[in-house]
């Protein structure tokens, strides 16, 4: 596995932590590639400062009040702190100042400045939101100069078919030969399902029949908006999806405010979880439910999880969240993601704070003698980059 060191003169993920961090530990940390696999695209035309400022704000895209900006935040004050110096400005540079610094760059020649000293290997990318804002999973290969996976999104499937006319009485076939063609072609490694903002978890996960199906479609196909929110058709879109063998993301806890995040508690899914076919089930993001996702991934040998989203939007404190995911599950069951959208920035920060926050939590441990650093190093790779390869069964590119 080629190398590539992110820490040029500009930037060193362990900066003000060296004593902290064991010297090989830190060195393999500097230089792993990772596999982010769940990521988006990146803005692929200007944005203004408030356009920004809505990026980086996981919760709402609504304006920015006029008493705040989201550069005062955990996730505002590490881009100040970690992209600035990328831009060619000191570390920690005024929010103004940097947006101003920002602005002499386009949106290609950001990307190309950001992508790169991520240090990821491979990025396996959901197309599925917004994609006329983003760039394509083949345009963040050639900015970023490494490859890119797509995941296939079961309710954005659904919909289309829908709008194109497909029947009700016609749906349940056209759904399955659809995701049949779709989930084997070229470069797709996986599916996902957003239950979490359509129906939340708390539904009847059971496998339903055709004729519910069609009469959940027929409803649906009635409306306005073919917006799938039917838990009959989600339930069924996630069981067919199983039945193809490739891995199931799930979103999980923490998103935009249109979530209701008390029902997305993964322990909801058990009755999924006990009954479909026993693929892959990777649980994105989970932050607060982290702790849930570990415990399911201890007791469900086809679950996996990461806490991607968190890492970004936690800042400084990050580090806390990698740590108590990492009290549970086995390190098999993890894996690295960044779930950047929009602002490149968050592509570079998801590794940043990652590799920071592991070096801090596995240094600690091989100093109280808990572990060794060669196992410290087994673990980075495991969650940074083999989980990955093995549950995607990745193409070799390395």
């Amino acid at each position: 596995m080629p190398d590539a060191d992110i820490t040029g003169p500009t930037i060193d993920v362990f900066d003000g932590v060296h004593d902290a961090v064991p010297e090989t530990l830190a060195a393999h940390l500097r230089t792993v590639r990772l596999i982010d696999h769940h990521v988006h695209g990146t803005f692929h035309t200007p944005v203004d400062r408030a356009g920004f400022e809505a990026a980086i704000n996981e919760g709402s895209t609504a304006p920015i009040p006029d008493f705040m900006t989201q550069f005062d935040s955990p996730l505002g004050l590490s881009i100040r702190r970690w992209c600035a110096p990328i831009l060619g400005l000191p570390a920690q540079a005024g929010a103004d100042e940097y947006w101003k610094r920002r602005t002499d760059f386009t949106p290609d020649e950001l990307a190309a400045l950001m992508l790169p000293p991520a240090g990821v290997e491979r990025w396996i990318v959901d197309t599925g939101f917004q994609g006329d804002l983003i760039t394509s999973p083949q345009r963040l290969s050639e900015l970023s100069g490494r490859p890119s996976s797509e995941i296939l999104r079961l309710e954005q499937l659904a919909q289309n078919l829908l709008e194109s006319g497909t029947s009700p009485e016609a749906f349940p076939d056209a759904f399955r030969a659809a995701l049949s063609t779709a989930a084997h072609a070229p470069g797709t490694v996986g599916t996902k399902t957003i239950a979490a903002y359509r129906t939340s978890f708390d539904i009847d996960w059971a496998r339903p029949a055709d004729h519910l199906v069609i009469e959940h479609a027929r409803e649906l196909a009635a409306r306005d908006s073919q917006r799938v929110d039917s838990p009959v058709l989600v339930a069924f879109g996630v069981h067919e999806a199983a039945d193809h063998g490739l891995p199931i993301q799930v979103h999980v806890g923490f998103g935009d405010r249109d979530l209701d995040l008390h029902r997305t508690d993964p322990m909801l899914l058990l009755p999924l979880l006990r009954t479909m076919a026993p693929v892959p089930v990777m649980l994105l993001h989970c932050y607060p439910y982290h702790r849930q996702a570990g415990y399911l991934a201890q007791a469900f040998d086809h679950v996996n999880f990461d806490v991607g989203l968190a890492v970004n939007h936690l800042g400084a404190r990050s580090g806390a969240v990698i740590a108590e995911a990492l009290e549970t599950a086995p390190f098999a069951k993890q894996l690295y993601s960044s779930d950047a959208f929009g602002p490149p920035e968050l592509h570079l920060l998801g590794s940043v704070l990652w590799r920071r926050a592991m070096g801090l939590t596995l240094g600690e441990w091989v100093r109280a003698g808990d572990c060794s650093e060669v196992d410290a190093i087994r673990i980075v790779d495991m969650i940074g980059v083999h989980n990955a390869d093995r549950v995607y069964a990745l193409p070799v590119s390395r």
